[in-house]
């Protein structure tokens, strides 16, 4: 095992994790964000009718007549921002290579990031055509214009940075650091997949459903990427699950409380938080024995084992 065992590398104290994660904040929040600001400021709205729009749905700026695949790609930008900053300060803030937060070793396996995105494609694609099936009323073509086409090439050109991202932040980077002060395997998990849930607080789903209907989706998806993490000892084949995820619904799925607001092939008319969490828990535990099996995982009981340096780090 490479990935918690390196988390003793480098520098580790609690100061230089908070200065990490409030200068990806920050820079994904002033240079990541300058486009969508400078988009916006640069129409002025005089109609107070798009003015009160924009009040409760600051996520469509159809409204302002943007370009719904620019407005994609600029909600994409300040990921790729902060994914870049993360990369420029952990060598120098943590003494550690960016490598090392992905698995403990010097390499990227690549290999897993496709092997996890296609499994994940398989059974998302699965689990859509049945829902499609158990209840056709509640979806309606909403594109099959060639912007569909251009959807694609963005989705698959950005959305791996923000998938890259938030797996990097939290899978990577605040999941060594739980395991240096709590020097085992599960408590990192669980810590790191509430923030993730938490992180998607601001999300307009959270807004329109509810904390408690959401949030618990969220906490589920980390407790997937959590786990799979663990058991493959780097966070690649989360990168890849996460990643084909947000593509498959940015191209396939919308609905009007989306935080991605995209020209998808399919709109969604009512959304249910508890039937999506229910379906998402299945997939997740089909998706995890499909990965142990590929991967050929050993068993779970690593799950709750401790975490030591490695002989090379005492």
């Amino acid at each position: 095992m490479n990935h918690l065992e390196a988390s003793f590398t480098g520098k580790n104290s609690l100061w230089r994790y908070l200065v990490m994660i409030a200068s990806v904040f920050i820079v994904a929040n002033t240079l990541g964000s300058l486009p969508l600001i400078l988009a916006v400021t640069m129409k002025p709205v005089s109609d107070p009718v798009i003015m009160e729009e924009m009040a409760s749905r600051p996520i469509d700026l159809t409204l302002l007549g943007i370009d719904p695949l620019v407005t994609f790609a600029m909600m994409l930008f300040p990921f790729l921002t902060a994914l870049l900053t993360y990369y420029i300060l952990i060598k120098p803030l943590n003494h550690k290579m960016f490598s090392i937060t992905l698995n403990g070793t010097n390499s990227i396996r690549w290999k897993k990031i496709l092997i996890s995105a296609l499994v994940w494609l398989i059974l998302i694609s699965v689990y859509l055509l049945v829902f499609l099936k158990i209840d056709p009323d509640n979806f309606s073509v909403n594109n099959t214009s060639s912007s569909l086409i251009m959807l694609v090439v963005l989705s698959v050109a950005l959305i791996p940075f923000q998938a890259a991202f938030e797996e990097v932040i939290f899978r990577g980077y605040l999941m060594q650091g739980f395991t240096v002060l709590a020097g085992n395997r599960w408590l990192p998990l669980i810590l790191t997949s509430v923030l993730f849930g938490l992180m998607h607080s601001f999300n307009p789903e959270v807004d329109d459903f509810g904390f408690w209907d959401m949030i618990p989706q969220y906490v589920l998806f980390g407790l997937i990427f959590g786990i799979l993490t663990v058991l493959d000892d780097g966070i690649e084949a989360a990168i890849g699950a996460h990643a084909m995820n947000n593509i498959f619904l940015s191209v396939m799925v919308t609905h009007k409380s989306s935080v991605l607001q995209t020209p998808a092939l399919y709109e969604q008319h009512n959304y249910l938080p508890w039937t999506e969490f229910t379906g998402l828990m299945i997939m997740g535990i089909i998706y995890i024995l499909i990965m142990k099996k590929l991967f050929r995982w050993k068993d779970f009981s690593i799950l709750f084992s401790k975490v030591y340096p490695a002989p090379s780090e005492i």
